[in-house]
């Protein structure tokens, strides 16, 4: 009988915000001075006392709603109590039995394209600690508290989760949701987004022993340490031994998990109301506002998408991981369209539509080199790429000399039709002219001729090819097919 894996997961996410949770310190994942956005408050200095951010608390509604979930009209701040070098207080105020949101949910497909929906315990809000940093061969730890007191959303989904495909699923989509909502840039790479594996595994009924795999900084390793500790449990109770229930940490080198310590449960915290803060009440009104602001979020922009454009689902899955991309995308294809007649909008968007895909997953994306796509820095504007396409549209230019023509724009920004004009690439759509040159390729070229008698296609696309390199690119394709047809009927 094979083991049941149960499989919950517990996601840390920085909230984006000018300040801290709760002082005026500016929220800046990105300052490299240690100690520098520090204050009394976020550093714990006696008689400080807790402001909280209002900003932070809508951004973590905001999510709540996104993901379905019930917002609390009552809650309130408690102290979560442990000790360790980066927090300064020796605890952290976060939110016990009253968190902002509860009861929601989120659907993800699984490996065999199956629909599941992963229920979501609760969002609840704190602040971060400080980070330490250990100098290689030293016998001491550096305290760096830039990062105390940032806000931080923790979501906790249901043990619903089975494999770790779908872990990593739904910290994808996760991930999504934060950027398109604004409240998270959630890059893993900085620490704005940990990931937190509670396993176990039965083969009864019953629950196995629960091992927490802490702070996994990246969606490839979610997927490898969850599979790591199905398959080091199930080998632990075969040979009759117990899976202890302890927190362990994930070791990249080695792509093992290892022991860090036993697990503490929720008294060992001593949990107890922050005395410094007041209760929270938020009034349906307050809450309707922030459902009001809510922008469009990925399985919408999914469904939209498809219908609106007849994209492929492997092209849709791209713009809806790549937020910015998207959106310049569409700008794009809104500029085509104003080149186009009512009578042809039809047609020419859906057409235009993926032009514009292809363009920008194949071509673009090979000349960003793996750098994220940024439209402020991107020196192409909408109406340029829109012209570009057109031109492709309208067999101005061949496929061959649009990739020339795309790699100038993207290296000056120039207009298409200028480098166009400027260096002679315009498709050539004299029909004379290219009879004249066709005669002279299929008079130069006895072999392929001799093979075409002979019933080899293969020597048209020879041919073809001969004419469009007689011509630099520039011949019509269509045109060069068509009077290639007519003149080897003659031979």
């Amino acid at each position: 009988m094979a083991y049941k894996v149960t499989i919950g997961l517990e996601i840390h996410a920085e909230l984006k915000t000018n300040s801290k949770m709760f002082c005026g310190c500016k929220n800046d994942p990105d300052e490299k001075r240690p100690n520098y956005n520090i204050c009394p408050v976020c550093t714990a200095q006696p008689g400080a006392l807790p402001v909280a951010n209002e900003e932070a608390i809508k951004k973590v509604i905001k999510t709540g709603l996104a993901l379905n979930c019930k917002i609390a009209t009552d809650s309130k701040f408690d102290r979560k109590n442990y000790f360790y070098p980066d927090l300064p207080k020796g605890y952290q105020i976060s939110q016990y039995d009253q968190p902002l949101a509860s009861g929601g949910w989120l659907e993800i497909r699984n490996p065999k394209s199956e629909i599941r929906k992963i229920r979501i315990t609760r969002i609840h809000l704190e602040e971060d600690t400080g980070s330490l940093m250990h100098p290689e061969g030293a016998d001491y730890s550096l305290v760096n508290l830039n990062r105390a007191g940032v806000p931080l959303m923790e979501l906790v989904t249901e043990p619903d989760i089975t494999s770790g495909k779908e872990a990593k699923e739904f910290a994808e989509e996760l991930q999504r949701i934060f950027k398109y909502l604004g409240v998270s840039d959630a890059n893993m790479e900085k620490g704005q987004m940990r990931v937190e594996v509670n396993i176990s595994i039965s083969k009864t009924k019953k629950l196995g022993t629960k091992v927490e795999i802490k702070n996994l900084n990246s969606f490839k390793v979610v997927e490898k340490a969850v599979d790591f500790e199905i398959k080091r449990q199930e080998e632990l109770l075969e040979a009759g031994e117990k899976v202890v229930q302890e927190t362990r940490g994930w070791h990249d080198k080695k792509e093992i998990t290892f022991s860090q310590r036993e697990k503490e449960e929720a008294h060992d915290y001593r949990y107890f109301p922050e005395p410094d803060l007041p209760p929270m009440h938020f009034e349906e009104e307050y809450i309707i506002n922030i459902k009001n602001t809510m922008p469009e979020l990925p399985e919408q922009k999914r469904e939209r998408f498809k219908k609106e454009f007849g994209l492929d689902e492997a092209s849709i899955e791209f713009f809806v991981t790549n937020k910015e991309l998207s959106e310049y995308f569409e700008k794009v294809v809104s500029e085509f369209e104003a080149w186009t007649s009512e009578e042809e909008i039809g047609e020419a968007h859906k057409k235009a539509s993926k032009l514009v895909a292809n363009y920008l997953i194949s071509d673009v994306q090979g000349l960003l080199v793996g750098t994220e796509f940024s439209e402020a820095e991107f020196k192409i504007t909408p109406e340029n790429f829109a012209e570009f396409v057109k031109m492709i549209y309208k067999n101005e230019i061949s496929s061959k000399i649009a990739k020339m023509v795309l790699l100038e724009m993207f290296d000056k920004g120039t207009d298409p039709s200028d480098i166009v004009k400027d260096n002679n690439w315009g498709q050539m759509s004299d029909s004379s002219g290219l009879e004249t040159i066709v005669s002279e390729v299929i008079s130069n070229s006895p072999k392929a001729i001799e093979d075409y008698k002979a019933g080899k296609q293969n020597a048209v696309q020879y041919l073809t090819g001969q004419v469009m390199a007689k011509t630099k690119g520039t011949a019509n394709p269509k045109m060069v097919g068509e009077i290639l047809a007519k003149l080897l009927t003659k031979v």
